[in-house]
């Protein structure tokens, strides 16, 4: 009764969104370093938009997959850039401080929950 239940090909999807996480955060960096140093509304906003996309996805699937702090951080960033899309910055070309270093520690925390994961490490 006690005994952790094991779906059949869970170790599979959870290898493989370990893998996805990989392209995901390299993404979401650009996304955010994009937005950062544009001074286009569009490329700001776009950015932003495209990061939010990728943050819905893993927050949509890591809780289920034993990764309950990054996709609770996912779901907080997500939070965030819709606030600021919805606010009354979003027709400014900026990316606010704040939003831009959560997203630079939710990058960090994928690096570290890929970090401790040993069958992620590329061996080349």
């Amino acid at each position: 009764m006690h005994q952790k239940l094991k779906l059949p090909g869970i170790d599979r999807i959870r290898s493989r969104f370990l893998e996805m996480l990989k392209t995901r955060q390299v993404s979401i960096a650009e996304y955010a370093l994009v937005a950062w140093e544009s001074y286009e509304l569009e490329e700001v906003n776009g950015s932003l938009t495209l990061a939010r996309t990728l943050l819905h996805q893993i927050a949509g699937t890591a809780g289920s997959l034993g990764f309950e702090e990054l996709g609770n951080e996912a779901r907080s960033v997500e939070t965030e850039i819709d606030d600021h899309l919805n606010g009354p910055d979003a027709d400014l070309a900026i990316c606010p401080g704040p939003l831009f270093f959560h997203l630079d520690s939710f990058v960090q925390l994928c690096q570290t929950v890929l970090d401790a994961q040993p069958e992620t490490v590329d061996p080349s």
